[in-house]
Parts: structure tokens; sequence; C-alpha cells
């Protein structure tokens, strides 16, 4: 077989210079010359591209032995393409059983529509409850010769054991915070700077928050933190978090119904009203994940700010994510100086809240027991 070159892999999949790992594994299986496994597990942080790979990698199998192979990509990012099915999860904490059952085990024992191949691409795997996982195993041990599964998380570690042995791992290794930091156009070159190494590898992340919305987190997680420094929590400081997930979770049901009213039009009269009530079932479950999502992006910013104040009390400056904002950190460093250990303990409490989030806990009164709990250990 013809050895692949770095230049052929930036033609055929866009997006795997920056993960050799992958290149390795992937570049290999490129039709016609390559044999693709069955079932693939890419894994690593959030933001470094897998979706985009997937997607370019479902493109080559498809396009193998296609009537028009020059139009296959293009339907496949319109998602019109027959034999490409892309699952996202639609529980508010879990892939459910129903996310799986028809659109991935069912479809895997039907025969390709127009390809030699059909494929299925999951996202967050590592969020299937057991009896999806359980279902999803069945088609993993014993699949049709022409299907190929991609699955998807950001979690390694969390992907059930009897899922990832099952399949050939491609690793996608976190993106430098210098080059996520050169994508952010527009923003001045500190604050890039800060919101790549406070993004942890995710380049979405970074983007998300280098926007407004994302100095609307920023600034609310601070001030949770210099309310608890000032003894000021009565004030309820983390209203400007909970705002923020609540707008967050509106514009995502608002986006959902968009997508309900235009697939209603396509469907018969006599399949409207289920479509119609499980479409609005899905969206609510949305709309409660993207709120919490939102929520957990905000305490992990104010973990990340105690961590920053931890760093700044310990003489370690150069460690600092939130570059933009030295002197806001220096001067609370200032008021909490020889009190590493209560720093630490309240990271681990910002960490206890955000746990307590995936349970249905009432957020109110979990951001309010978080403030007076910081405000008890870090006040002076």
């Amino acid at each position: 077989m013809k050895p692949v070159t770095v230049a052929d892999s930036s033609a055929a999949l866009p997006g795997l210079d920056a993960h050799p790992h992958a290149r390795a594994v992937l570049l290999r299986a490129l039709p016609p010359q390559g044999e693709p496994s069955h079932a693939y597990l890419f894994h690593g942080p959030a933001g470094t591209g897998k979706r985009t790979v997937a997607r370019a990698f479902a493109a080559a199998l498809l396009t193998d032995g296609a009537h028009d192979p020059g139009r296959v990509a293009e339907r496949i990012a319109r998602g019109s393409h027959p034999d490409m099915t892309w699952v996202t999860p639609s529980g508010a904490a879990e892939m459910l059983v129903a996310d799986i059952e028809e659109p991935v085990v069912a479809a895997a024992a039907r025969t390709p529509f127009e390809s030699s191949r059909r494929v299925f691409v999951i996202e967050a795997v590592h969020a299937m409850n057991d009896q999806a996982a359980n279902r999803m195993l069945k088609t993993l041990e014993e699949p049709p010769a022409f299907v190929h599964l991609l699955l998807l998380s950001d979690h390694r570690e969390d992907v059930l054991q009897t899922i990832a042995s099952r399949c050939q791992q491609v690793r996608f290794d976190p993106l430098p915070p210098a080059r996520i930091a050169e994508g952010l156009a527009g923003a001045e070159p500190e604050r890039a700077q800060a919101c790549a190494d406070l993004a942890l590898g995710d380049a979405h992340l970074a983007a998300r928050l280098a926007s407004e919305e994302g100095g609307t987190l920023r600034g609310g997680a601070e001030e949770l933190v210099r309310s608890a420094l000032a003894g000021t929590t009565g004030e309820r400081p983390w209203l400007g978090l909970l705002e923020a997930a609540r707008e967050a979770g509106t514009a995502a049901g608002e986006r959902s119904r968009e997508r309900i009213a235009g697939e209603l039009e396509l469907l018969p009269s006599k399949e409207r009203r289920r479509f119609e009530r499980e479409g609005s079932e899905a969206g609510r479950r949305g709309e409660r994940r993207a709120r919490t999502q939102t929520l957990d992006l905000g305490l992990r910013l104010t973990e990340l700010w105690l961590r920053d104040v931890l760093c700044l009390c310990e003489g370690a400056p150069e460690l600092v994510y939130a570059v933009d904002h030295f002197s806001q950190l220096e001067h609370d460093a200032g008021a909490l100086e020889g009190a590493g250990a209560r720093v630490r303990e309240a990271i681990e409490l910002v960490g206890e809240t955000r746990l307590s989030l995936q349970v249905n806990v009432s957020e109110e009164l979990a951001l309010d027991a978080l403030a007076y709990r910081l405000e008890s250990l870090l006040a002076h």
C-alpha cells in the first residue's frame, strides 16, 4: 500500500495534523487501499476536532464505490445522506436507549440504501445509561460487515470498558493554548490567551469564553468569589450565573421549536401529532441540558478563579490562567495570604456543587448554599 503523507492527510481528513495518533490510525484505514474497522472510539478533550474528523472519515467511507462520489461530503454536511446517521443524546444528562434503539441498533441490521456501507456517528458515548449501553453492545459484538460505528467521547475514562474494548482507539490530544489563542480572532491578545488557558485544550470553549456570553460567565464567577471574601453573599451574587444559564436554556428551547416547526411541514398529517409530542419532550430535555451545562461552566470558572488565586498564594504567578485579570487576582490573593488550605477547600466545595447539579437539585438553593459556605470559609 502506498504510504500516506501529512499533505495527503490534510486533503483527505482535515484537522488531523495536530493529532499524530489519530492520523496514524485513520489514514491506514482509508479506502480503497485501507481496511477500516467496524468500530472506532474517538476520545480526547472537547473542541479538538473529533466531530470534524468523524464527518470527514464518514465521507471517505461512503465515497468508496459511490455513484456520485463528488457530492457525498456535501450531502453528509447537510445531513441528507441516507447511509449516514448522526446520534446525539436526547436526555437531560444522559443518552437514552431510545437514542440508539431505532437509529442505530435497528438501522444497522438494514442494508445500505445507496452506498456499500452504513456509517453511524454516536456523540457523548460516555453518557450512555446502562440500558442504552447494553443495547449498543449487541451491535458492537456482531455488526454486519457493511456497518462502521464511530463513537465519540470527551472522557475516555468514563466509557464503559465493555464498549471501549470493542472499538479501535483513536486519541485526540489537547490543543496547545497558544494555537487556540491564535484562532480567537477579534479578541485582545491577553484576553485570547486567558480564554485559551481557561478552556484547558477545548478550542470551542475558548471561543465561547471570548464571546459576550463568556465574559458574563467569567464575571459571574469572579463576583461569587469576591462576595465570599467581602462577606456580602446576602446580595445573592450568584444571580448572574443563574440568569446566564436560564438564557442559554431558553435559547436552546427556541432552536428546538424552530427545528420541529420546520420538520412538521414535511410530515404526513397523521404523524405530526406524535412527532410534535416527542419533539416537545426532547426540546424540554435539551433546554434543561443547556441550562445545566452553562451553570456548570460558570462554576468551573469559579473553580479556576480560585485555582489562580491559589497559584498566587503559593508564589507561582507564572501558572495563572486569567492573565487578563491579573491585578484582580493579586488583590484576592492578598486578602487570603497564608490561607492556601482554605482556598483548596473552597475549590472542593465548588466541585461538590457541580456534581449535585447533575441529580436534579434546586439550582437556586444549591448556589445559595455554596455562596454562604464560601463566605464562612473565605471572609476576612
